[in-house]
């Protein structure tokens, strides 16, 4: 499999794709039937959440623009 890259598009969710898994905050791994590909819901308004719904449209708006972090201290 390829490595995982992650996309983040311009007013709506993130894409994950390639070799992942997700997980909960306990540790249990979602069943993504066989998908190496989701979208993840980043406006809060999904029925699916943490997946896209595409609820986003017309109620969420960000440019997405590839920035460079400071270095962490």
């Amino acid at each position: 499999m390829a490595k995982t890259k992650i996309t983040v598009n311009n007013n709506g969710s993130l894409i994950i794709a390639g070799d992942f898994e997700m997980q909960d905050k306990n540790g249990n791994i979602y069943d993504l039937g066989g998908r190496e590909a989701v979208s993840l819901c980043r406006c809060g308004f999904s029925k699916n959440k943490p997946f896209c719904d595409g609820s986003h449209k017309g109620h969420f708006e960000h440019e997405a623009v590839a920035f460079d972090l400071p270095p962490k201290k």
